[in-house]
This record gives C-alpha cells, sequence and structure tokens, in this order.
C-alpha cells in the first residue's frame, strides 16, 4: 500500500493526474483519499474533490498532524479555485504553522501562496503586499515557483513581464502542461488592455504597464478601478466615500472644462431636481473632497459649477475599468472564467449579498451571466471581456488598502 501511495504521488507531482487515480481509486486509506481528492481537484472536479479531502482530514485523526495540515492546505487551494472566499484565514494560518514546525517548507509555502492569491482576488492589495514581501522563495520547487511568479504580476505591473519570464522558466523544470498552460494565458492577458483612459472626452483602452506608467506620473489621475485620487505616485483612497469619488471622477471626466452643479448633485446624491439644501449639501462634499486632496490638487468654483484645475501644468486625467457602471465589477470578476458563488462576488466587490444578486439577475436577463446548479450550490459564469484583461490584473478593491 505504501508502494502505492508513494507511485500516486509521484504521478500527482509529474501531472500524471490519470495514473494516480489508477493507484488509488480503490482504496479507502487516508493517504489514498487525499491523493484522490488532489487528483479530481486537477479534473476539475473540485466539490468532490473537497468531500474527499475533509474525509482523508478526519481519518488521519488528530494524532497525525502533519497530514491533517496537508489536507487544510490542499482544501483551501479547491475553495480558491471554486471562488469560495469565505474561509477562515485562521484555519490556513495554523496549518502553516504545523506545517513549519515539522519541516515541510513546501507545502507551508503553497499554503502561504493561496492565501496571497485570496488576498488578490478580494482586491487588498496592502495586506498581499505585506505577504507576499514575507515569502521566502529559495530553494522552491519550481511549480511552486512559477505559482508565486504568477502571484506577482497582480502587485507590480512594472516587473509583470519579468515575473512570467520566471514563471514560464519554472514551469517549464517542473514538467507540468497544465501550470505551461496557465503562464501561457497570464503572459497573454498580461498584453491585452487592462483599464480604459477617459480625457477630454476621448477614450484609450490602456495595457497594464500603460497604467502603471500613468499612476508613476506627475498627472492627477482619478483611479477608477481602485478608487482613489493619485498624483505623483502619493493616493488618496476613496473607497469608502462614494460620494467624494463620483465627484473626483465626474470633475476628471470633464476635464479640462467643468461640470454644472446640477450634473454633480444628479450623479452624486440621484437627484434631478435640486433645491437650495442640495447645492449646500454639494458644497460641503466638495469640500470635503478638497480637503482630502490638499497639498496634491485643488478644485475650483466656476460660475456654473467646478473643475480639477491642473495641477502645476500637469493632466488630469479618469482611469475607468474595462466596463462601466454598478455591474462592472462584477463582469470584471466573472471574466476570469471561473464560477463564482454569489457570496463570493460579495465579499470580492464589498456590496451586500441581496444587491449583488439583483445585479447578477439582471446580468441574466440581458444575456451577459448565466448560472450553474441550485440553492447554495449555484455558481455563476461569464464569457471574457472581449480584449480585456483579466480583473487579476487590474483588481477591483473590495476595502481600502
Amino acid at each position: 500500500m505504501d508502494a502505492l501511495i508513494a507511485a500516486a504521488a509521484r504521478a500527482l507531482a509529474a501531472g500524471d493526474v490519470l495514473g494516480a487515480l489508477q493507484r488509488v481509486a480503490l482504496h479507502e486509506a487516508p493517504a489514498a483519499l487525499a491523493l484522490r481528492g488532489i487528483a479530481m481537484a486537477q479534473l476539475g472536479e473540485y466539490a468532490r474533490s473537497r468531500e474527499l479531502l475533509r474525509r482523508a482530514a478526519r481519518a488521519f485523526g488528530a494524532r497525525e498532524a502533519l497530514a491533517r495540515a496537508r489536507c487544510v492546505v490542499a482544501e483551501a487551494e479547491v475553495a480558491l479555485a471554486m471562488r469560495d472566499l469565505a474561509g477562515a484565514p485562521r484555519t490556513l494560518a495554523a496549518a502553516v504553522a504545523v506545517l513549519e514546525a515539522h519541516g515541510d517548507r513546501a507545502n507551508a509555502l503553497q499554503a502561504r501562496l493561496v492565501a496571497l492569491r485570496r488576498l488578490l482576488l478580494l482586491g487588498r492589495l496592502a495586506p498581499a503586499a505585506q505577504a507576499l514581501a514575507a515569502l521566502d522563495l529559495r530553494g522552491a520547487p519550481p511549480a511552486l515557483l512559477a505559482v508565486a511568479e504568477l502571484a506577482l504580476r497582480g502587485l507590480r505591473p512594472a516587473v509583470a513581464q519579468a515575473a512570467l519570464a520566471r514563471a514560464e522558466a519554472a514551469a517549464q523544470r517542473a514538467g507540468i502542461v497544465a501550470l505551461q498552460r496557465e503562464v501561457a494565458v497570464a503572459r497573454a492577458a498580461l498584453e491585452r488592455p487592462a483599464a480604459r483612459r477617459v480625457q477630454a472626452g476621448e477614450e484609450q483602452p490602456l495595457r497594464l504597464a500603460e497604467v502603471a506608467a500613468w499612476m508613476a506620473s506627475d498627472a492627477l489621475v482619478v483611479d477608477g478601478c481602485r478608487r482613489a485620487v493619485v498624483v505623483g505616485g502619493r493616493r488618496v483612497p476613496l473607497a469608502r466615500r462614494p460620494v467624494l469619488f463620483v465627484l473626483a471622477q465626474a470633475l476628471a471626466r470633464a476635464w479640462p472644462g467643468d461640470v454644472d452643479r446640477r450634473v454633480l448633485i444628479e450623479a452624486a446624491f440621484r437627484l434631478r431636481d435640486p433645491d437650495e439644501t442640495h447645492r449646500a449639501r454639494l458644497r460641503v462634499e466638495i469640500g470635503r473632497l478638497r480637503a482630502l486632496v490638499a497639498g496634491l490638487a485643488g478644485i475650483e468654483a466656476t460660475a456654473r459649477g467646478y473643475r480639477w484645475p491642473p495641477p502645476a501644468g500637469r493632466e488630469v486625467v479618469l482611469l475607468a475599468p474595462p466596463v462601466d457602471g454598478a455591474q462592472g465589477a462584477l463582469l470584471a470578476l466573472l471574466a476570469d472564467g471561473m464560477a463564482w458563488s454569489t457570496s463570493a462576488l460579495a465579499l470580492a466587490t464589498g456590496r451586500s449579498q441581496r444587491s449583488v444578486q439583483r445585479a447578477l439577475a439582471e446580468l441574466a436577463a440581458a444575456g451577459r451571466v448565466h448560472a450553474a446548479g441550485q440553492a447554495r450550490a449555484r455558481r455563476w459564469l461569464a464569457p471574457g471581456l472581449a480584449g480585456f484583461a483579466t480583473i487579476l490584473l487590474l483588481p477591483v478593491v473590495a476595502s481600502p488598502d
């Protein structure tokens, strides 16, 4: 039995999923259950995979803490593939502690990469950057090096090309075809537009490197993807200030012109017939926005409204996501080709599950998304955004950094 387990493990490590299943398909030992679970995950049978991994973890018992921790990591990776993002990070952290205590550095690194990829999917860039900086990749297996380099592309666009080149080399050394395919898909996505530049009434698609160049420039950039104002690399987050972000976005869209007060009131407060109280409220909100960006830029009052004056002669530019509107974030997340639950979409967009369900119903009625499964097993999918990179390259922020 031990020989069969070892042979199945070697087959899985080499990417031979069917060969691994042939060796352990009829066995109920905990190690065989775990290997079958991993094999089923590689075949895309995620629900069956989680069931097998949970059975294996229970069968190993409390005395086999190392084996149980490995099952926890494998199940966490399956949950990530299923876009089930509601798992407890503490459980994975506890598994990491057990793995490191037993000297299993490779699986501990794998667990940290799973946690990092979860943060990227949720758009939580600051914690993800901290987790990435803490990774020690020295002596890591080629397959894990490839996964780590793939994770880099969501955080460091300036070095994304180099990271993908290293990932490609590591995937070749690992000899795993599925991993090589993932690297190729990521490289192709890197060359596609990741956002739109809206300036003076014109739109231009931008690749990720061009987005990074605008962010590092001296221009005043209203980042519609991460909901912030950026000037000279300094960032003012507005993710928790939706009214202020709408005002900043409207002013940037109209630059170098101004925006009528009635238009700003309608955009920010959703009112079409404003009175003097609404104009007073607009003045208050403009004052708050002006205070937040003080020292970086100013907001000028004009005869009919407000405008961004060019800061020290610089440009003002709006970087918009691939799809405008409240449904844009959902479409961008679904465009990665994976099946998402409504709870995961709510976590990733920072919206209530009920509002996500309403938006999905509208998108389904328009034929832009479709559901698979019923009740709690229901998952949502959508075709890729034609010509645009996935949300992993320019993630929507669910909560401020």
